[in-house]
């Protein structure tokens, strides 16, 4: 482990974020003391669009095209459905909409379905988009900042004190998981978003913001390459392993701990997770540090950048050797 946190220091002295905190937090935390749930579903409806193409991509889709808001959906669902599936957030499974082809899995109700009228990128988006609105509605009652305060409050309270931080984030993250087309990665990156705007009245939500993770395959080649998952025991591939026990995120949690944040910015939390993996991801990105990375790394043979500064302590494991 002393190995890892030398490593990763380094990685967070050349590429850590002096400022974390998302642009959107001003607007964020003024939803969150509004009680303001069409924002709060704006801005992670927002977030989930961004998979399957770049950032720039989906958000230019999005400029043009738009996005349903939370009023639009509340009017479309204002009446019974025709189709079974949006009578509830428990009865929305296998509704198997294409864009492309305009198919469905009930398509004789296709053309009186609300579902397939916003113009999103791909039906998985228009599936995603009626999920997370029927969860919001049916098992959060229509407000979000009240789903998150007793979540937090029920999880924090159960049990023993041990645990408590990893209890309180898996009480958020695992009914979401439901959500259909939404990843472990794309949960936590929205989700932090939102929990570290809040206003200091809600120290809960900070702490439990700053302990979510995003792992991409970048955070997981580096955790791989360095030989920091092979020295702690705990080689998997890239998937939900990552958030499994002695996966990614567990190793990086761990790192944390042995890395004060505030040395950065004293407005940081001591141990910061969220940071120490933003900081490996911008070392690796290619439109950040964009030093390791499988553009830069032929992965079948050990990495041979004698430029990059933690070439001498890499173990420069070749994943595909």
């Amino acid at each position: 482990m002393d190995r890892a946190a030398l490593l990763v220091d380094t990685v967070c002295r050349l590429a850590g974020a002096e400022n974390l905190i998302s642009a959107e937090s001003n607007r964020l935390r003024q939803a969150i003391l509004n009680y303001d749930t069409p924002q709060l579903f704006k801005y992670l409806l927002e977030a989930f669009s961004l998979q399957g193409i770049s950032d720039h991509a989906a958000r230019s889709y999005m400029d043009h095209h738009g996005c349903p808001a939370w009023q639009d959906l509340q009017q479309a669902t204002a009446r019974p459905p025709a189709c079974s599936k949006l009578r509830s957030y428990w009865s929305f499974h296998g509704c198997g909409y294409r864009k492309d082809s305009r198919t469905c899995a009930q398509p004789w109700i296709a053309p009186h379905c609300s579902l397939p009228r916003h113009d999103l990128r791909n039906g998985r988006l228009n599936q995603t988009t009626y999920s997370l609105f029927l969860f919001i509605r049916d098992v959060a009652d229509g407000n979000l900042v009240e789903w998150v305060d007793q979540t937090l409050d029920q999880a924090s309270l159960s049990n023993t004190a041990k645990h408590r931080a990893s209890r309180m984030r898996s009480a958020l993250i695992d009914p979401l998981r439901n959500v259909f087309g939404v990843s472990d990665k794309l949960l936590n990156m929205a989700l932090a978003d939102i929990l570290m705007a809040a206003p200091s009245t809600k120290p809960t939500w900070i702490e439990v913001g700053s302990g979510m993770i995003a792992i991409d395959t970048l955070v997981h080649n580096f955790l791989l390459r360095t030989g920091i998952q092979r020295g702690l025991g705990a080689k998997h591939g890239f998937g939900p392993a990552c958030y499994a026990e002695g996966g990614c995120a567990e190793i990086i949690r761990l790192i944390a701990s042995r890395i004060d944040a505030r040395q950065f910015n004293p407005d940081y939390p001591r141990v910061f997770p969220r940071f120490v993996q933003h900081a490996i991801w911008r070392y690796s990105a290619q439109l950040e540090l964009n030093i390791c990375n499988g553009n830069n790394i032929d992965d079948r043979t050990r990495c041979r950048n004698m430029g990059c500064p933690l070439f001498r302590r890499c173990e420069r494991v070749a994943p595909h050797a």
